[in-house]
């Protein structure tokens, strides 16, 4: 996978400082201390491959916009309200499916070649820490590549979907007007109404994105399953998330109570600030790959 390491997209990062050479010194050290590192990652990590995050001050979408991402019970419940969903994602699919891993998924990407990271836990949906290569990885929050049945269970990838769609709206067109973080844009109702969604080719049922929307809960496999990795390792590393979100602030809870130092390399507060061992204000994409 061909990357860019010289020119980030910083369109949707926060201002802050280039990074501090004692912090780097401090990152290093907790790295170096750490022989199988936990690591966490969050929105913050691909907003420098151009994808905006929620809640970042003054570029995070709250902060952009009145829009808030759908709930799990509304698509589910609302034939309206998925018809507006997959119009929105249909649209900007393209444009989202085509990011691209920077320098910071590369630098995950050789710590686990290098048997220095036990196991990563991205809250992303984006695929990058696939893209960049990563395997001992869990998708927390799952992954907009992929699409299920919430009748059957049948699976297709989104690209497959995407060629569905186009059969079913030969003709119809819409202009784009932003991109959300999950990779759907802002149209009008207007622009949605014609919109043709297609049911699951086994069984006729709902076709969800495999991605735990707003409202919804991360099954309880998924969850022993992080809990196993992370009773396993020695450190964590919390890059790029604010850790807002309980699905993955438990696992930080858990690290505290079993006394793992813990490191946190994001730009602004986070929850976790006043136990963590090392807080750190500077983009991922920056400081990581100076940590060898």
């Amino acid at each position: 996978h061909s990357v860019s390491r010289t020119s980030p997209n910083l369109a949707f990062v926060p201002a802050c400082l280039p990074p501090d050479p004692m912090d780097v010194e401090e990152l290093q050290r907790f790295v170096s201390n750490s022989k199988r590192l936990f690591v966490m990652t969050g929105a913050g990590i691909s907003t420098e491959s151009g994808i905006p995050d929620y809640r970042s001050e003054g570029v995070g979408l709250y902060a952009r916009t009145d829009r808030r991402p759908i709930q799990h019970a509304e698509f589910v419940r609302s034939a309206s309200a998925r018809q507006r969903y997959w119009a929105r994602n249909f649209v900007g699919w393209p444009q989202f499916s085509s990011h691209q891993p920077n320098a910071a998924h590369l630098v995950l990407r050789d710590w686990e070649k290098l048997g220095k990271l036990h196991w990563l836990v991205t809250q992303n949906v984006d695929a990058l820490h696939t893209k960049a290569g990563s395997q001992h990885m869990t998708e927390l929050h799952g992954c907009t590549h992929r699409v299920f049945c919430l009748a059957c269970g049948d699976q297709i990838l989104r690209s497959e979907l995407q060629e569905h769609f186009e059969a079913l709206n030969p003709t119809w067109k819409a202009e784009a007007f932003g991109v959300a973080p999950d990779g759907d844009v802002f149209l009008t109702d207007e622009q949605v109404r014609d919109f043709q969604v297609p049911a699951c080719r086994k069984c006729g049922g709902i076709l969800k994105p495999d991605v735990t929307f707003f409202g919804d809960t991360v099954s309880q496999e998924k969850v022993n399953f992080v809990h196993q990795r992370l009773a396993e390792s020695d450190s964590m590393l919390v890059a790029g998330s604010s850790m807002q979100v309980y699905s993955g602030y438990r696992f930080a809870l858990a690290a505290r109570e079993k006394q793992l130092p813990i490191a946190i390399l994001n730009i602004g507060p986070t929850r976790l600030d006043h136990f963590a061992s090392l807080k750190l204000n500077s983009r991922c994409g920056e400081l990581l790959p100076l940590i060898v």
